[in-house]
C-alpha cells in the first residue's frame, strides 16, 4: 500500500521540492496551498506525469482550525492512512520591529506557528490511532541564531516551532516520531528576489559558501521520514552549510 505525505505550504520553494522527493518515492502526496494555485496545479500535474503516484490539491489556511480539521477530512476521504506531515507552510513580514504592526506580528505567528499546532494537533490525533507516523516540522536556523532584527517576528515562530516539536514528540510517543529540520539560507524563488548584493554578502556567513537548494533541505526531510531514521525522534538538524 502506498503512503501518503501532506506537506503545507508546498506550492513552490521548500515546499515542492520535498513534494517531488517523496513522490520520486512513491507517495501520493497532498500539495496545501492558500494563494499560489497556478503553481500547485502545475506542480500535481508534474507529479503525477512524472510518478505513479496520486498527487491531491487542497486549498486551506493552517491558521485556521476549521480548515485543517477540513483538510484532514478530505485527506481521509480520499487516501486509507495518513504517514507523513510536513509542516512547511510559513509567511514573513520583513521591517525593523519598531515599525512592525501588531496585526503583522500575530499574522505570522499564527501562520507559522499556530498552523503548525493546529496540524500536529489533529493530523497527531490520527497517527497515535492508527499507531504509526512522522511529523517533520520545518523551523529555521533564524528559531536558533536571531541575528536579523528585521524578522524578530519569524524568529520568534520558527523557535516556537522547535519547541512544539520537543512536546508534541512526548505527547505522541512512542508510536509517531516528531522531528524539526532547520533550514539555513535557501535558494528558493522568495529568497532570490531579494538584494542580489546583500545576498552575495550572506555567503561569507556560510562555511560552504554558497546557499542551499531546495531540493537538499528536502533529501533531510525524506531521510527523517524513512526508516533508515526509525530510532530518531524530538531531534533537530540543521541544514545550513555550516553557518557560522
Amino acid at each position: 500500500m502506498q503512503k501518503t505525505v501532506l506537506v503545507t505550504g508546498s506550492a513552490k520553494g521548500i515546499g515542492a521540492a520535498t513534494i517531488i522527493k517523496f513522490a520520486q518515492n512513491g507517495y501520493n502526496v497532498v500539495i496545501n496551498y492558500l494563494n499560489s494555485e497556478e503553481k500547485a496545479l502545475s506542480l500535481k500535474k508534474y507529479v503525477e506525469e512524472n510518478y505513479k503516484v496520486k498527487a491531491l490539491l487542497i486549498k486551506a489556511d493552517v491558521s485556521k482550525e476549521s480548515d485543517v480539521k477540513k483538510m484532514l477530512e478530505i485527506i481521509l476521504q480520499n487516501f486509507e492512512t495518513i504517514d507523513c506531515i510536513v509542516n512547511n507552510a510559513a509567511i514573513t513580514i520583513d521591517d525593523e520591529y519598531y515599525n512592525k504592526k501588531e496585526e503583522d506580528f500575530n499574522k505570522v505567528m499564527q501562520t507559522n506557528l499556530t498552523g503548525t499546532f493546529l496540524v500536529c494537533k489533529h493530523f497527531g490525533k490520527v497517527m497515535v490511532k492508527q499507531k504509526s507516523g512522522n511529523i517533520i516540522n520545518i523551523s529555521s536556523t533564524n528559531g536558533i541564531d536571531t541575528p536579523e532584527t528585521y524578522s524578530i517576528d519569524y524568529n520568534a515562530s520558527k523557535a516556537g516551532i522547535i519547541s512544539l516539536t520537543n512536546s508534541f514528540a512526548a505527547a505522541l510517543a512512542p508510536h509517531v516520531r516528531v522531528n524539526t529540520v532547520a533550514p539555513g539560507w535557501t535558494a528558493t524563488e522568495n529568497v532570490l528576489e531579494m538584494d542580489p548584493k546583500y545576498l552575495e554578502s550572506e555567503k561569507q556567513y556560510i562555511l560552504l559558501n554558497r546557499f542551499g537548494k531546495p531540493e537538499e533541505i528536502a533529501n533531510a526531510i525524506y531521510f527523517l521520514a524513512s526508516d533508515e531514521a526509525s530510532y530518531i525522534t524530538n531531534s533537530l538538524i540543521r541544514v545550513d552549510g555550516g553557518l557560522k
